[in-house]
C-alpha cells in the first residue's frame, strides 16, 4: 500500500471537495456537491476516489466517504444499460486500476472500510467476473485461507457474502469443490476464527446450496455429485454446532445457530432425498436445541425476566434476536414436516413437537405490555400474519395436520389437554403466569378449528367440544376480565371458531356472553373478543329468541363505533353487519340511529379502502333490509348530492367513495329508487367522467353510470324530459372514457359501461355502431392494461351476438376501418382477440367471446382467410436453465395461422380446459403424462390415438368423459355475482353443448374446409376434436 500512501495533485482536490460537503456553511456544502458531480464525468475521478478509499494515512471519516462515493460511482457509470447508469462510462484503464486498489485493500483493518471495499468488489464482480476479471476469485479464496492475516479473511467473506446469490449454474459447479472445504475449515475452527467469521462462512453456504437447489432442477445428477462427498462432513459440523444446551443472553451464539438452521432448511427444500439418508446425524442435536431453546425463551420472552435482545442485528443487519432464531427453527421443522418422505422420519414424535410448539405460542410479557397499551396493536398482530413464534407455531400445527391427518389432529387434541391441565395446576401453585399457557392451548386448538369441525361432524374424534367451550364458559368468560383480558379475548374468539358444531343453546350462551361483555366496562381486548364472537354466531343464532336483546346490541356497538380506534372498526362493524343480518326487525327500528354513525365513520375513513368498504358493505345490508331502503336514500342523498356537485372543492378520495357509495344503493333498486338517485345525482356523475383526470373518479365513475344504465334500463332516457339529450350525455361520457389519450387505468371499466348500453338501450345505440366501433378500436391500440384490452374484446364480442345472423355485416364494417401495421380493423381486433383469449377470465366473459368465436367462423366470410394471426409457440431448443440473458437472446417464436384455423385452434384448447375441470376422477399426474406423451408424439397417427393411447389404455375413457360433460349442465354461478352481467341471455349457454353442436354442424356442413383447417392443429388438438366428432 506504500505506492499510493502520498497524494498527489488530484487527490488534494478531491480530498478538499470531501472536507467541503462537511461543511457547516450551505454554500460550501452545494458547491462542493456540485464540483463532485462534474468531476464523475471525467476520467480518472473513480481511479481517485478509489486512492482515498485505501489510503491507510488519511483519516477515516474522509476514506469512509469517499467508499460511499467510490460505490455509487459503480453504480451509476460502471456498465452501460444497467438500471442506474448515467454516461458516461469508465474507460478500461480506470476500471483495470480500481479492481486492482480495492482486491489489495480488502484486509484494512477498519470494518467498516473492509465492507465498503467489500462491497465495491462486489457490485464490480457482478460485471466483470469471472471474464475480465478472472483473478479475484483466487485470490478471496487466497484470503479467506491465510490464518495470519484475519482482517484478509473477514474482508474476503464479507465480499463473498455479497455476491454468492449471483453465481450461475456455469460458474459454481467448478467453484463448489475448491470453496466448501475452505468454508469448512473456517466454520469447524472455533479457536481460530471468530463468530462472525464463521457465521458469514455458512451464510455463504447457504447461499451457493440455495443457487445449487435451483440447478438441481435441470442439472439433478451434476448436483447430486457435488453435495454427496460434502453433505455428511458439514452434517456433523451442523451437529457439533447445536449439540450443546441453548445458552441465555447469548445473541452471538444464537445467530450461528439460525445459518446452520437455515442452511440445514435449504438443504431439506432443495435435497430431500440427500438428507433423508444422512438426517439421523442431526435429529438428535436439533431435538436438543428445540427442547432447551423453550426454557430460554420462557425465562427471556413470556416472564421477562432474561434479556431476549429484541432488535438487536449484526454488523450485516442480520437479526439476532432470540425469536428470530426460534422463528428459523419453526421454518426448518416446517420444511420437514412438509417434504412427505421426511415427515416419516419425525411421525413417532409428532405428540412430542406439538407439546412443545403450544409453549412457543405463549403470549410474551413485552407483548402484555405492548397491547395493554395499545389495542391497535393486539389487532393488528392477532389480524395479520407477522413473523413470530406464536404464529410460527400455528402454522406449524397446520402443517402436522396436512401431513399426518387425523393422527396430527388427535396428537394436538392430546397436547391441548395436557397443557390446560398444567395451566391449571400453574394457577393453584400461585404462578402469575398460568393464564398464558392456557391462552396459547386455546389457540393451538382454535387455529385447526375446520379440521376439527369436520373429524367431529363425521364422528372419528374422541373429544368433547361442548365440554371443552362449557370448561371456557365457566373460567374464561365472565370472570378475571380485568385481570386476564388476553385470556378472556381468545375465549370469544374459541367460540367464533367452533360456531358450527356447537348446540344452539350453547351458541346463545356465548351471544349474551358477548352482548354483556360489550355493554360492560371492561378492557377493549375483551371487546375486541366479543365483536370477533358474535360476527359468527349471530348468523347462526335464533333471531327470534335474541331478538329482546338485540336493541341492547346495536345500542352497545354504536357506542363501541363511536370509541373505536382505526384498527379495532372493521371488528366492530363486522359484528354490525352480523346484527343487521340476524334481525331484520330490529333493524329497521334502530335504522335512524345506525345508519347516520356509519355515514360519518364513512366519510371520515373514505380514503382507507378496509373501513370505507367494510362501512358501505353494513350499510348494503341495511339497504336489503325491507323498509330501511328508502328512508336511507333519503338520509344519504342530502349528504353526498353536495359532494358529486362540487367534486373539485372535496378533500382527496371522497369523490370517488361517494360514487362507490351511489353505486351501491344503484344495485338492485326498484325503476322509483333509481329515479330519485337520478334526479339528484346523474348529471354530475356525467360531469366528472368529462371533467375529471383522477383515475378513482373516473373508474367509480364509470361503474357508478353502468348502474343507472343496468337498473334504470330506457325508463332513465325519459327522466330528464328529452331522451335525446341523456343519451347525448351517456354518449358523450363514453366518448371521453373511449378516448386514446386517456391513461389505459381511467378507461379501465368503460367495456362494462359499454356492455350495458348495447344490452339495455341498444335501439338508441344502433345509428352509432361506426362510431363507437372506431373509438373501441382506437382505444384498444393504446391501451396499456390487459384487463382494458381484454374487457374491450369483450364489447366485441358481445356485438357480434348482437349482429347475429347477420354476423358478415359486422366483419365488413370492420374491413372498412384502418388500422396502422393491418390492412384493416379486422385484422388487427382479430390478432389481438386470438392472443388474449386463453387471458380472458369469467365464465360469462369466456361464453361470449368463445361463442363469438364459433360465430365469426361460420360466417365462412372471404375476409377470415386473409387474416393471419399468432398461432402456436415454436419450442425452444435452448437447455439449461433460462436467465434474463438467455431469454433476450432466444425469445419465444410463434408460428402464423390463418384466422379461421386459429379459431378452430382455440375451440379445440376450450375443449380441453373444459375437459380437465371436468374429470376430476382422473388422477391428476396421469392427465399430465398423456398430454406430455401426445404432444412429444408428433408424428403419431391421431386417428390411431382415438384407439389407444401411448399409455394403453383406451381413449375411447376420453370420448366417454366428454360425452358425460357434454351432458352435464355447467354448475357455475359466478356470472350471478355480477348484476352488470347476470341478465344477459348468453349466461344460459351450456359451453361445451354449444361448441361440440357447432363443430359437428360446421363439419357436415363443409367438411373440406373443416379438414384444410384441421391440418394446422397441433396432434392434442385434433385428438381434442376428433374426440367429440365421433
Amino acid at each position: 500500500m506504500d505506492s499510493i500512501g502520498g497524494v498527489d495533485g488530484d487527490q488534494l482536490w478531491l480530498l478538499n471537495c470531501l472536507n467541503a460537503t462537511l461543511d457547516i456553511n450551505q454554500e460550501i456544502r452545494s458547491s462542493a456537491e456540485d464540483s463532485l458531480k462534474q468531476a464523475s464525468a471525467q476520467p480518472g475521478f473513480g481511479v481517485a476516489l478509489a486512492k482515498i478509499t485505501v489510503n491507510r494515512g488519511l483519516p477515516l471519516g474522509l476514506r469512509q466517504l469517499a467508499a460511499v462515493l467510490l460505490k455509487q460511482y459503480v453504480k451509476q457509470h460502471w456498465q452501460e444499460g444497467e438500471e442506474n447508469y448515467v454516461p458516461p462510462t469508465v474507460i478500461l484503464a480506470d476500471k483495470v486500476v480500481i479492481r486492482h486498489l480495492l482486491l489489495q485493500s480488502l484486509d484494512d483493518p477498519h470494518r467498516k472500510i473492509c465492507t465498503a471495499v467489500g462491497m465495491a468488489v462486489a457490485s464490480i464482480a457482478q460485471y466483470d467476473w469471472p471474464e475480465e476479471w478472472p483473478e479475484l476469485m483466487s485470490t478471496l479464496l487466497k484470503l479467506i485461507t491465510d490464518q495470519t492475516n484475519m482482517n484478509g479473511v473477514h474482508g474476503a467473506l464479507r465480499c463473498l457474502a455479497l455476491f454468492s446469490g449471483d453465481l450461475d449454474d456455469k460458474l459454481l459447479p467448478k467453484l463448489v469443490p475448491v470453496l466448501f472445504p475452505c468454508l469448512h475449515t473456517i466454520v469447524s475452527s472455533i479457536n481460530v476464527y471468530d463468530l462472525s467469521m464463521r457465521r458469514r462462512a455458512l451464510a455463504i453456504l447457504h447461499s451457493c446450496i440455495s443457487t445449487l437447489g435451483v440447478m438441481s432442477g435441470v442439472f439433478e445428477l451434476e448436483t447430486r455429485e457435488l453435495m454427496t462427498p460434502m453433505l455428511k462432513t458439514w452434517l456433523e459440523q451442523f451437529s457439533f454446532i447445536l449439540s450443546s444446551p441453548v445458552p441465555s443472553e447469548d445473541p452471538e451464539d444464537w445467530s450461528l445457530r439460525m445459518e446452520v438452521i437455515k442452511t440445514l432448511t435449504q438443504m431439506a427444500q432443495s435435497f430431500p432425498k440427500l438428507m433423508i439418508s444422512k438426517f439421523s446425524v442431526v435429529l438428535e442435536p436439533l431435538w436438543q436445541t428445540f427442547v432447551s431453546c423453550l426454557r430460554v425463551y420462557e425465562l427471556a420472552s413470556v416472564q421477562g425476566k432474561d434479556d431476549s435482545y429484541a432488535g438487536r442485528t449484526d454488523s450485516d443487519g442480520g437479526d439476532q434476536s432470540l425469536e428470530a432464531f426460534i422463528i428459523q427453527l419453526f421454518e426448518f421443522l416446517l420444511s420437514v414436516v412438509g417434504n412427505s418422505k421426511m415427515a416419516k422420519v419425525i411421525k413417532n414424535n409428532v405428540i412430542d413437537l406439538v407439546y412443545y410448539t403450544i409453549a412457543f405460542m405463549q403470549i410474551t410479557e413485552d407483548q402484555v405490555q405492548t397491547w395493554l397499551s395499545d389495542v391497535n396493536q393486539y389487532v393488528a398482530d392477532e389480524d395479520d400474519v407477522m413473523y413470530s413464534c406464536r404464529i410460527s407455531g400455528v402454522l406449524l400445527l397446520e402443517e402436522l395436520v396436512g401431513a399426518y391427518e387425523f393422527v396430527g389432529i388427535q396428537s394436538i387434541v392430546d397436547a391441548v389437554k395436557k397443557r390446560i391441565g398444567e395451566a391449571t395446576e400453574a394457577k393453584a401453585a400461585g404462578n402469575l403466569n398460568w393464564w398464558k399457557l392456557r391462552e396459547a392451548a386455546i389457540l393451538a386448538f382454535g387455529s385447526i378449528s375446520e379440521l376439527v369441525d369436520e373429524q367431529q361432524l363425521e364422528g372419528n374424534l374422541k373429544f368433547d367440544i361442548e365440554a371443552f367451550l362449557d370448561d371456557i364458559l365457566a373460567h374464561d368468560i365472565g370472570t378475571g376480565m380485568a385481570n386476564y383480558p388476553f385470556l378472556n379475548a381468545r375465549a370469544f374468539w374459541a367460540a367464533s371458531k367452533f360456531s358450527s358444531v356447537i348446540s344452539k343453546g350453547r351458541q346463545e350462551e356465548f351471544v349474551y356472553a358477548s352482548m354483556r361483555a360489550l355493554a360492560s366496562d371492561v378492557p377493549p381486548a375483551v371487546k375486541v373478543g366479543a365483536c370477533r364472537a358474535l360476527s359468527q354466531l349471530l348468523p347462526r343464532s335464533n333471531a327470534e329468541i335474541l331478538r329482546p336483546h338485540m336493541v341492547a346490541v346495536f345500542s352497545a356497538i354504536a357506542s363501541l363505533l363511536k370509541e373505536a380506534s382505526d384498527e379495532t372498526l372493521h371488528l366492530v362493524l363486522e359484528a354490525l353487519q352480523a346484527a343487521v343480518k340476524a334481525d331484520q326487525q330490529t333493524t329497521v327500528m334502530v335504522e335512524s340511529v345506525i345508519s347516520p354513525l356509519l355515514l360519518d365513520i364513512w366519510a371520515q375513513h373514505v380514503s382507507d379502502p378496509f373501513i370505507s368498504i367494510d362501512a358501505v358493505e353494513v350499510l348494503e345490508a341495511i339497504k336489503d333490509v325491507q323498509g330501511c331502503l328508502h328512508p336511507l336514500v333519503s338520509r344519504v342523498l342530502p349528504c353526498i348530492g353536495p359532494i358529486l356537485a362540487n367534486p373539485q372543492q372535496q378533500p382527496t378520495g371522497l369523490v370517488a367513495g361517494t360514487l362507490d357509495l351511489l353505486t351501491m344503493l344503484l344495485k338492485n333498486a326498484p325503476s322509483d329508487v333509481v329515479k330519485i338517485i337520478h334526479d339528484v345525482c346523474f348529471s354530475s356523475v356525467v360531469s366528472i367522467i368529462l371533467q375529471s383526470d383522477d383515475h378513482s373518479e373516473l373508474q367509480n365513475g364509470t361503474e357508478c353510470l353502468a348502474a343507472f344504465v343496468l337498473w334504470g334500463k330506457d325508463a332513465l332516457l325519459t327522466w330528464a324530459g328529452d331522451s335525446s339529450i341523456t343519451m347525448k350525455m351517456l354518449l358523450d361520457a363514453t366518448a371521453r372514457l373511449l378516448s386514446p389519450n386517456m391513461e389505459s387505468s381511467g378507461s379501465l371499466f368503460v367495456g362494462s359501461f359499454i356492455l350495458q348500453l348495447v344490452l339495455h338501450l341498444s335501439p338508441y345505440m344502433a345509428q352509432h355502431l361506426r362510431d363507437l366501433v372506431v373509438a373501441l378500436v382506437r382505444r384498444m391500440e393504446t391501451s396499456e392494461i390487459a384487463g382494458l384490452k381484454n374487457s374491450l374484446l369483450l364489447v366485441f364480442a358481445r356485438l357480434v351476438h348482437m349482429s347475429s345472423p347477420d354476423v358478415g355485416h359486422f366483419i365488413d364494417l370492420l374491413t372498412t376501418i384502418s388500422v396502422k401495421g393491418y390492412e384493416n380493423s379486422l385484422g388487427y381486433v382479430m390478432s389481438e382477440w386470438t392472443k388474449q383469449q386463453g387471458e380472458i377470465h369469467g365464465t360469462y366473459q369466456i361464453k361470449v367471446t368463445t361463442t363469438a368465436l364459433c360465430l365469426i367462423l361460420a360466417s365462412r366470410h372471404p375476409e377470415l382467410a386473409k387474416v393471419y394471426v399468432q398461432g402456436h409457440l415454436i419450442k425452444s431448443s435452448t437447455s439449461g436453465i433460462v436467465t434474463r440473458s438467455r431469454a433476450k437472446l432466444a425469445p419465444d417464436q410463434w408460428s402464423l395461422m390463418s384466422l379461421p384455423a386459429k379459431i378452430l385452434s382455440l375451440l379445440a384448447e376450450m375443449l380441453i380446459e373444459l375437459k380437465e375441470q371436468n374429470l376430476v376422477e382422473d388422477d391428476e399426474d396421469d392427465e399430465w403424462e398423456d398430454v406430455q406423451d401426445e404432444e412429444d408424439d408428433s408424428n403419431a397417427d391421431v386417428t390411431h390415438c382415438l384407439n389407444t393411447s401411448s399409455n394403453g389404455r383406451s381413449a375411447y375413457k376420453d370420448i366417454d368423459a366428454m360425452k358425460h360433460i357434454i351432458n352435464e349442465e355447467v354448475e357455475d354461478d359466478d356470472f350471478q355475482d355480477d348484476p352488470l352481467t347476470a341478465g344477459d341471455p348468453l349466461n344460459e349457454i351450456n359451453l361445451t353443448s354449444y361448441i361440440v353442436n357447432f363443430l359437428k354442424n360446421f363439419s357436415e356442413t363443409d367438411r373440406q374446409l373443416f379438414d384444410l383447417l384441421f391440418q394446422d392443429l397441433s396432434d392434442r388438438e385434433k385428438h381434442a376434436l376428433l374426440a367429440v366428432l365421433q
